[in-house]
């Protein structure tokens, strides 16, 4: 194995040791806080974004171990941004986790370490085994951390829930992997590239597996009709664990698609683009029309995970048009920063939501909302910035994220094209209601208690950055979209 090789795994094999090396000492740390094994994965999880990032400004792309493993822009920025999701989880979590008696063993660290492992391998995969043994280590460490508070039956009942649907689509996307392996004869993405636009093998065979494959892409996302796991799993989970499915997963199943859609089938281009047609209009139909009637905070962030999904599948669909492929890159990257946005977002409401909450108080109904801004106003004004982010209000990211996907599809200057951007704006109408609900019931109703919330000053001065960034990004949104085009243009490139 030469140099080039383990540089392409370098962060990964990092990660992987010191997960090892912190589980060992996490069994010599007495205690409850876990304050050791807290600031070792926070020092890990540091130096693996740095190196990310130093690896993705070189813009270099490099294969290895067999070309199994490909290290790229766009794979390094989306592992950089990845860590720094999992390490504001880990900040946002760790006084909520405590309360709860989650931090009596080290297993909330290390199991995230391990998901954030699987996420890197997703993303950085090459070829159809790697892709899915990736997957496979981010859901089981997934399912681990639903159930980790064993004395809840909520949390119980989500784990087993989540890991029956998730069974399910894993064999999705497994029958389709198989059966484009039996088309090609081959695993590696760059060869079922080149099999798939010979034009050699028979058509309706590798559609077939296409379809298996968005199946199980589509439930990774949360996407309608693959969504029926999103509510139950978000609202049954501990809120820490929550945010963690919530957030940095979204940037790995973004990676995916666009290793096995656009990277090994974009010949195929013509019928995937359909599929995600309809996912991305069941999606903002399901998911905004179902938010309305939420009174559960977590549950109505569910519903709009699934809405905002769909925003991301219009930019997947818009970048091959009549077998011409000039606006893949704006498509992609448009794509690409709104999965950015989103999580960024995502990461300040449930940041609020978990400083809310306190021992015996979970803080999850929109109406334990009521008057934050008079208990708090730093924490109602973060809120309510995420939640105008979300409902796409200019001139925060949110915003400038609908806009860019839009754009990009209206590009196409197809009719059909025209007809979906219309009604995903119909749909953003409808789903700025429940995010305005939220909005007033912290600005304008009474408070319910008379309780201060109190957090400690590195947790305020996180969640502070994180509602900076959606404003400042907003406001200044082309350094970001400028990284996410570079990298996309990279990888079409290689």
């Amino acid at each position: 194995m030469n140099t080039v090789n383990w540089l392409t795994a370098f962060p990964e094999i990092f990660l992987l040791t010191m997960a090892c090396v912190i589980s060992l000492c996490d069994l010599w740390v007495t205690s409850p806080q876990r304050g050791l094994t807290y600031g070792l994965t926070l020092l890990t999880l540091g130096l693996v974004a740095l190196a990310q990032a130093v690896l993705a400004s070189t813009g270099n792309t490099v294969y290895g171990f067999g070309h199994m493993v490909v290290s790229d822009a766009m794979g390094n920025w989306l592992k950089c941004f990845a860590t720094l999701s999992v390490m504001a989880t880990l900040v946002y979590g760790k006084p909520y986790s405590a309360d709860r008696k989650m931090l009596q063993g080290g297993e909330l660290f290390i199991l995230s370490m391990f998901s954030l492992l699987g996420m890197f391998i997703m993303i950085s995969g090459n070829n159809f085994l790697v892709l899915y043994l990736g997957l496979e280590l981010l859901t089981l460490s997934s399912y681990a951390l639903v159930a980790l508070r064993r004395d809840n039956s909520n949390a119980t009942e989500a784990a087993m829930k989540y890991f029956v649907l998730g069974a399910l689509a894993s064999g999705f996307l497994l029958y389709g992997l198989s059966m484009l392996y039996g088309a090609t004869g081959t695993l590696d993405l760059t060869a079922i590239f080149q099999a798939t636009s010979s034009g050699h093998i028979k058509h309706q065979v590798l559609v077939l597996g296409v379809v298996f494959v968005v199946c199980g892409i589509a439930f990774k996302l949360g996407a309608a009709p693959f969504h029926m796991w999103v509510p139950d799993v978000y609202q049954g989970a501990p809120t820490a664990v929550t945010l963690m499915i919530a957030g940095a997963p979204k940037l790995a199943a973004f990676a995916l698609m666009m290793r096995l859609l656009v990277d090994g089938m974009l010949p195929l281009a013509i019928d995937w683009q359909q599929m995600l047609m309809v996912l991305a209009v069941v999606s903002l139909l399901i998911g905004n029309v179902s938010a309305i009637a939420q009174t559960n905070l977590k549950r109505m962030l569910a519903f709009s995970t699934i809405s905002q999904m769909g925003f991301v599948l219009i930019g997947m669909l818009s970048g091959v048009i009549g077998g011409n492929t000039l606006s893949a890159a704006n498509a992609y990257s448009s794509a690409m920063f709104y999965m950015i946005s989103y999580v960024l977002t995502t990461l300040g409401v449930f940041g609020v939501i978990l400083l809310l909450a306190r021992e015996g108080f979970e803080s999850e109904e929109i109406s334990d909302l009521a008057g934050l801004n008079q208990r708090n106003p730093l924490y109602a004004a973060v809120m309510a910035i995420c939640l105008f982010s979300l409902a796409g209000v200019p001139p925060l990211v949110g915003f400038f994220a609908k806009l860019s996907v839009l754009q990009a599809l209206v590009a196409s200057e197809q009719t059909s094209a025209l007809v979906l951007a219309v009604f995903a704006v119909m749909m953003s109408l409808i789903g700025a209601f429940y995010y305005l609900r939220v909005i007033k019931v912290m600005y304008f109703d009474q408070p319910l208690t008379v309780t201060t919330v109190s957090a400690d000053k590195h947790v305020k001065a996180v969640l502070v950055i994180n509602g900076g960034l959606v404003l400042v990004l907003g406001l200044l949104p082309g350094g970001l979209m400028s990284l996410c085009a570079v990298a996309v243009v990279q990888a079409l490139g290689t």
